[in-house]
């Protein structure tokens, strides 16, 4: 057994310092105990208890605050669930609202087809008003020059009810799909105004030929009475004789319509205009050498013979040998003969007192 010197015992580690273990002692009368605490079990130990006190911190603190916090959720989840039910309750609202202005400009769409239909349907009975009276008009005025509709305009003007109302469907249809109406509105819109133009060029035409048959015919009847008149003829009443005429039923209870009025108008000057034709063939007023040209008229005049001054009671037409003279109305031959200057002569006595003589014949 050797002894190691004090020295030697204290003598320093080359290699440094030595830790040595923890050691804890347990000490109960003579009972002595002692555990060795390694660095690493201390460690454990430490970070152990540290782990179970944050542990209890936050479960103490989560007891302390879970109600907070659980209102805090629950006032969040409200806030979502209005936020929610308030975005529903708009997007319903602009759907109620797109949904009724669909439903307005559809009844405002299938309003204007009802009214252009409606307007098609009075200028087509129109002409069916206007069928006999133009007839009548053209065997007594003649072809008289009138405006008329384009072929184009009546072509435009013509309605097909299925084919534009289907036309209000097709803009709901694309608005639902998603495109755009703004288009198809437009088409409709400028479809409505073509149509809407023709039909007013058509009743206009309608409404000015009507005027300018009507105005031919009284300017007619007009003139016959003045020559009537001028020839002597008085008393002649053709406003009382210028009655009938188609039947044309009013509109309603009410008085009729402007253009019924306007085509009953027309159909009075008709009957007028043909009475004062009828009273002017009574009387000698037609030419009774067609085509002839007229070498001196009635009135004063230059004596053909004796170069003074003179007046002629008759009207000289330019001939040739044969040919044949009418006589200008119906009446009765008084005389037929020869009658000094006026060589062979036929006279006529008409209605009214009037009487014609048609002089320097060949025979």
């Amino acid at each position: 057994m050797s002894n190691v010197s004090p020295s030697s015992a204290k003598r320093p580690n080359m290699f440094g310092k030595r830790k040595e273990p923890h050691t804890i002692i347990i000490a109960h009368g003579n009972d002595i105990r002692h555990f060795t605490v390694k660095p690493w079990m201390a460690l454990t130990g430490g970070s152990f208890l540290a782990a179970m006190a944050f542990g209890y911190l936050v479960a103490t603190s989560y007891l302390v605050l879970r109600d907070d916090l659980i209102g805090a959720t629950v006032a969040r989840q409200a806030r979502l669930q209005h936020a929610y039910e308030d975005r529903i309750s708009a997007l319903r609202t602009q759907v109620d609202r797109i949904t009724s202005r669909q439903l307005l400009d559809q009844q405002l769409m299938e309003s204007k087809v009802v009214e252009l239909i409606e307007r098609q349907e009075q200028l087509t009975s129109r002409d069916g008003q206007l069928g006999s009276v133009l007839k009548k008009a053209k065997a007594e005025l003649g072809d008289v020059p009138v405006p008329r509709s384009k072929p184009a305009e009546r072509r435009a003007s013509l309605i097909d009810p299925i084919t534009t109302g289907s036309l209000a469907a097709s803009l709901f249809t694309d608005a639902e799909g998603g495109q755009s109406s703004e288009s198809a509105a437009d088409k409709a819109d400028k479809l409505f105004v073509t149509i809407n133009r023709s039909l007013r060029d058509i009743d206009s035409a309608q409404v000015k030929q009507v005027q300018i048959l009507a105005d031919t015919a009284r300017s007619g009847a007009d003139r016959i009475q003045a020559a009537l008149a001028s020839a002597g003829e008085t008393g002649i009443d053709l406003e009382a004789t210028a009655e009938g005429g188609p039947f044309i039923a009013a509109d309603s209870a009410e008085a009729m319509s402007s253009f019924n009025a306007q085509v009953q108008e027309l159909d009075t000057a008709l009957n007028r205009f043909r009475q004062a034709k009828k009273q002017a063939r009574r009387f000698p007023l037609a030419n009774p050498a067609p085509g002839a040209d007229i070498t001196s008229t009635f009135g004063a005049r230059r004596d053909p013979l004796l170069g003074t001054a003179a007046f002629h009671s008759g009207m000289d037409f330019r001939g040739n040998t044969g040919d044949p003279i009418r006589a200008t109305a119906a009446g009765k031959v008084i005389s037929a003969g020869l009658r000094g200057g006026y060589g062979n002569m036929v006279e006529i006595e008409h209605a009214g007192g009037l009487s014609t003589k048609y002089a320097h014949m060949s025979r």
